[in-house]
């Protein structure tokens, strides 16, 4: 029989606005003087309240209207967090257009594809780089035919008709206004809950990506079922620096900033953002795994450098955090000495290293899209920062679970969110019903109809388990779940995000299925090994010369025989021991079509290109040649040599360690 779980109800009442552009004309009303969004932009934050933000949308959407843009049509957006960005998702949701957010670092090859899929006529974009994408693609992009821009500079010579910067899209809209009157409050009140409110495309880790169709009551109401979950309010800061096109930053920094009124801050730009992050000191944060795990190798290069004393005290304190700091945080009883020995390591540790962080003011944070290593995320509880994981997908409008104040638990992803029912069908198969359910893959019956069935439950293709307090537990993507010969289990997730709480690995990729046993890929964190070997007097000139020194491999085939140690104690999967591995000689890169946009391992293409490396990892080889090619920034490819050393690890008899 299939378990299932499901939550309360909750939802939009019969008088909430039923649209991001009416949720707009409400907020500016009962939040007027109230900051909506910031942007830091020349070392100054630049503020808009929520009138001010009005009035700036109404504009652009006029501006729209004059080009031509029509209702059902598609805008394509590119660029970083920016508020003008957001603003014109909901200025063509207002004219009923259909925003679709693409991601920033796409090459063009990768924009040009999401334009012609969805067909958009209309594309705006950040700045001159993006600019120039759009350029270089728009003769294989029929359908494109506007392109506006927020930043004018290095625009001055650019003179296509086409081509229309933000600010005169937006004078055109007061004049079409004027002429127009009562026109943009018209269109706004034809739309409804019912409407497209945005195209997500997927990240595509098995193929072409695909056109997530969501709209407005996908949005909103499981925006708001999860705000009233975790008491967001107006008060609450967020800082929007993950990209645009993906499903979280829709839903943390458009759906959830309309229905509470929150403000929305945008960080100077990528390299700003943690120097952005204290300033702002949000109350509400979002990270996937791997941002707290570059953060978590941050602090360990710190302390390395730290004088004796300081690294003595950090270690001291932390240890104390991790027997007491989750219970303190969670209110639980604490003996009088550890609750002030801890108030102590407060004062000295970890209030300091929360400020650096920039999490001093943090009440709410979530960390999804990848299993998390337990003890990265009892690294943060510790400190007392309340990071709680949750379930989600861009089909269900992320929120699939959610944990609890009460309930976070370092091995599940937490209960159904308010209005999901969940499901594990006969085969582990996790499936969801919701009222954020994606209406279907835009232009793809066939995919919609092999993910959603008829009554609406979502196939996510995710192996997992309910627990008997309906707590849901994710083992891994169910394709990639397989069986060491012996029969045991394999689950390579689990295994690199274990390989990956160590700072000096950035990347992990594990085999096994119908293997004798398990080996590993490993990717090599440049700024915590380099920082390492600079301290140890190791010389080298260059990423792939650092990766192949001999005591690089020590130090990472300590780290894998401290993952076997623990996998030793798991019945389920002591026979996943890593036995042999190697180091990459290049830092796998979405540009390569090795990670999705996303930071996932493409499996697929990884398993083709570096075929050489795996077999000799099943073999009895000590290194192995390969040749790679390599896309570099200006899109010109290359190859990169090498010959690489294959590791042997040891391993540790278990209960049911059957491989070593």
């Amino acid at each position: 029989m299939a378990e299932a779980a499901d939550a309360g109800q909750t939802g939009r009442g019969p008088d909430t606005p039923d649209t991001f552009p009416k949720l707009l004309a409400l907020n500016a009303r009962r939040f007027a003087d109230r900051h909506a969004a910031r942007e830091k932009e020349y070392g100054i934050w630049q503020s808009w309240t929520w009138s001010e933000l009005e009035v700036e949308i109404e504009g652009l959407a006029c501006g729209l209207a004059a080009l031509g843009l029509e209702r059902g049509d598609r805008l394509a957006i590119v660029g970083r967090n920016r508020p003008r960005l957001y603003g014109s998702m909901c200025a063509a949701q207002a004219l009923g257009g259909i925003p679709v957010p693409m991601y920033q670092d796409s090459v063009a090859k990768e924009l040009q594809f999401v334009v012609n899929h969805a067909g958009a006529r209309f594309a705006i974009a950040e700045d001159q780089e993006q600019v120039d994408k759009l350029l270089e693609i728009r003769e294989q992009c029929p359908s494109l035919e506007v392109i506006l821009y927020d930043d004018p500079r290095g625009m001055r010579h650019y003179d296509q008709p086409f081509l229309h910067s933000y600010a005169s899209v937006q004078e055109q809209g007061k004049a079409f206004a004027l002429a127009n009157p009562g026109f943009y409050g018209k269109e706004v009140s034809k739309g409804g809950g019912a409407d497209v409110a945005i195209i997500l495309y997927t990240s595509g880790t098995t193929g072409n990506p695909k056109g997530v169709i969501l709209t407005h009551d996908n949005v909103l109401i499981t925006a708001r079922n999860a705000a009233e979950f975790d008491n967001l309010g107006v008060d609450d800061e967020v800082l929007a620096y993950l990209p645009m096109a993906w499903v979280g930053d829709n839903i943390f920094s458009f759906g959830q900033s309309y229905v509470t009124g929150f403000c929305v801050n945008c960080p100077e730009s990528a390299a700003t953002v943690m120097q952005d992050l204290k300033e702002i000191g949000p109350t509400y944060y979002f990270a996937p795994p791997a941002v707290f795990e570059n953060l978590l190798t941050t602090v360990s290069i710190r302390i390395e450098d730290a004088s004796f004393i300081k690294q003595k005290m950090y270690h001291y304190f932390m240890k104390l955090a991790k027997r007491v700091g989750i219970r303190v945080l969670e209110g639980k009883p604490v003996s009088l000495p550890d609750r002030l020995m801890h108030w102590l390591g407060n004062l000295l540790v970890y209030g300091p290293l929360k400020n650096t962080l920039g999490f001093s003011r943090i009440r709410l944070a979530y960390t999804a899209g990848e299993a998390i290593g337990t003890d990265i995320f009892d690294f943060y509880r510790s400190l007392g920062i309340n990071v709680k994981q949750l379930y989600g997908q861009t089909e269900a409008s992320v929120f699939v679970t959610i944990q609890s104040d009460d309930e976070v638990r370092a091995d599940t992803v937490g209960r159904a969110a308010p209005q999901v029912e969940l499901r594990i069908a006969d085969n582990g198969e996790v499936l969801y019903r919701s009222p954020g359910v994606f209406r279907g893959y835009y232009r793809n019956e066939e995919a919609t109809r092999e993910t959603k069935t008829g009554d609406g439950w979502v196939h996510t293709g995710d192996a997992g388990l309910l627990d008997r307090d309906g707590h849901l537990r994710i083992i891994d993507r169910a394709n990639d779940v397989g069986r060491i010969n012996d029969g045991a289990m394999f689950a390579p997730k689990y295994l690199e995000n274990k390989l990956k709480f160590f700072p000096q690995i950035a990347e992990a990729v594990t085999f096994g299925h119908e293997r004798d046993y398990a080996a590993a890929f490993i990717n090599i964190d440049l700024d915590a090994v380099s920082n390492w070997a600079e301290r140890n007097g190791i010389v080298y000139a260059s990423y792939q010369e650092l990766a192949a020194h001999p005591r690089v491999y020590e130090l990472v085939r300590e780290c894998i025989g401290s993952v076997n140690a623990d996998l030793a104690g798991d019945q389920q999967l002591a026979s996943s021991q890593i036995r042999r591995f190697l180091v990459l000689h290049k830092e796998l890169d979405a540009d390569d079509g090795e990670l999705t946009r996303t930071r996932k391992v493409r499996r697929r293409i990884i398993a083709q290109r570096y075929a050489p490396l795996i077999d000799a990892l099943y073999s009895d080889a000590d290194t192995c040649h390969i040749d790679t090619e390599v896309v570099f920034e200006d899109g010109r490819r290359g190859q990169i040599s090498a010959d690489l050393s294959i590791g042997d690890v040891r391993t540790f008899p278990g209960a049911m360690a059957r491989a070593s």
